[in-house]
């Protein structure tokens, strides 16, 4: 190269060049951008790929891994956000872009959005389905408090818990409720608790903060082990206008980890009211049925069974005599309807009888085989025939026959 020419250079010289000017700028290198997110990608690695972009002008962005793991939303394609970080070249590319270390949506906070995205997307799985709530104990042997066993919230659900029904065995299971690996705690002690059975009944929760401070209670593992819990659980968080992901899912939402206590047990002293005035329900139905049964002895003790035992019977004799003289009646008028039926019947047969004809003078004439002869040609001349009468048989020969 000649004195006075300017160098050649290589394309990943001028990248180099112009990435080392870059990131010598002080705006370039601390920048705040707000725009529309696109295109957005999650590689396999952990990494997130995206554009900004306003109505005239867009720029690449990459979030790398150990940034992205702070991130408390799911970024989505036109989301306004606003991402701070440093501009640079990618030299391998020759393409300037956004190196992202903070992402936070434009207008609401990132929990916020973090929040409502991990509702909806619990809500579509069914998480929050009533149908899948278990009912609570009405009398819990055993209940297990998964919350800091330090801290006024604990002392207020041991202190109510044995003033309403210290028959129950309360058992604190210690875990973080805030800060790092609180969530993770949480979701362990839930289910160790099913694992060993520790318990009847789960109240998990803590006192009032921040969202920031009951964040826990709004991870996505802690919402999964109340939900696959086998056990009931009353999700206790905060203060009663204060709601978590926690609160959707357990079977009963308590307002504080006091009502709770209260929502979890019932109230001796209400129970053993109930018992006296049961009782005295009791005592007066059983003195009512007692005197209702006295008065139906007495009754019976007056009764003609009781004093006369005779006079039972001497009813069951009349009736029995007056049966006795109706079927007696009855039989007699029978008979007599039939022996008088009999009579005209036999009338009847003896008038149709042909001994009666043969009495009137009439004989009946039979040939030796013994047909009746009803005609003259039946016979011939000189054959013999019998004549039947009334009182005899007359053996004739027939000498001739006319026909009249």
């Amino acid at each position: 190269m000649r004195r006075g020419e300017r160098p050649v250079l290589t394309p990943s010289m001028v990248g180099q060049y112009i990435k080392g000017i870059m990131e010598q700028d002080g705006i370039l290198s601390g920048v705040m951008i707000r725009g529309e997110i696109s295109n957005y990608k999650r590689h396999s690695t952990g990494h997130h790929y995206f554009t900004m972009k306003d109505s005239d002008g867009a720029i690449n962005c990459v979030m790398f891994r150990s940034d992205a793991a702070s991130l408390r939303f799911q970024p989505q394609n036109g989301m306004q956000v606003i991402a701070s970080g440093r501009v640079t070249v990618f030299v391998k590319s020759g393409q300037y872009q956004l190196y992202c270390n903070h992402l936070t949506p434009e207008g609401a906070g990132d929990l916020h959005v973090a929040f409502e995205q991990l509702k909806e997307k619990l809500q579509r799985e069914g998480l929050f389905d009533p149908q899948h709530k278990k009912p609570l104990p009405m009398f819990p042997k055993r209940i297990a408090l998964v919350t800091s066993p330090v801290g006024a919230a604990v002392q207020d659900m041991l202190r109510i818990l044995g003033a309403r029904w210290p028959m129950s065995q309360v058992r604190v299971v210690p875990v973080r409720v805030q800060g790092e690996n609180a969530a993770a705690e949480i979701a362990d002690a839930i289910r160790w608790c099913n694992w060993q059975n520790a318990a009847d009944l789960i109240i998990t929760g803590r006192g009032g903060g921040s969202m920031e401070d009951l964040w826990a209670f709004n991870e996505e593992m802690v919402a999964r082990a109340i939900y696959q819990s086998e056990i009931p659980v009353i999700s206790a968080v905060g203060h009663e206008p204060d709601f978590t992901i926690a609160d959707f899912v357990a079977d009963v939402r308590a307002a504080t980890p006091s009502n709770a206590a209260e929502l979890a047990v019932p109230d001796q002293n209400e129970i053993y009211s109930d018992l006296l005035h049961r009782q005295k329900r009791l005592e007066g139905a059983i003195g009512r049925r007692l005197e209702q049964n006295r008065k139906n002895l007495e009754r019976l003790a007056r009764s003609k069974a009781l004093t006369d035992p005779t006079y039972y019977f001497q009813n069951k004799h009349l009736l029995l005599d007056y049966q006795s003289t109706r079927l007696s009646n009855a039989m007699e008028k029978t008979v007599s309807v039939c022996r008088h039926r009999l009579a005209a019947l036999a009338a009847s047969l003896d008038a149709m009888s042909p001994l009666k004809v043969l009495g009137r003078g009439y004989s009946i004439a039979k040939t030796e085989e013994g047909k009746v002869l009803s005609s003259t040609d039946d016979v011939t001349v000189g054959e013999r025939i019998s004549l039947r009468l009334a009182d005899g048989v007359l053996d004739c020969r027939v000498t001739d026959k006319n026909k009249e």
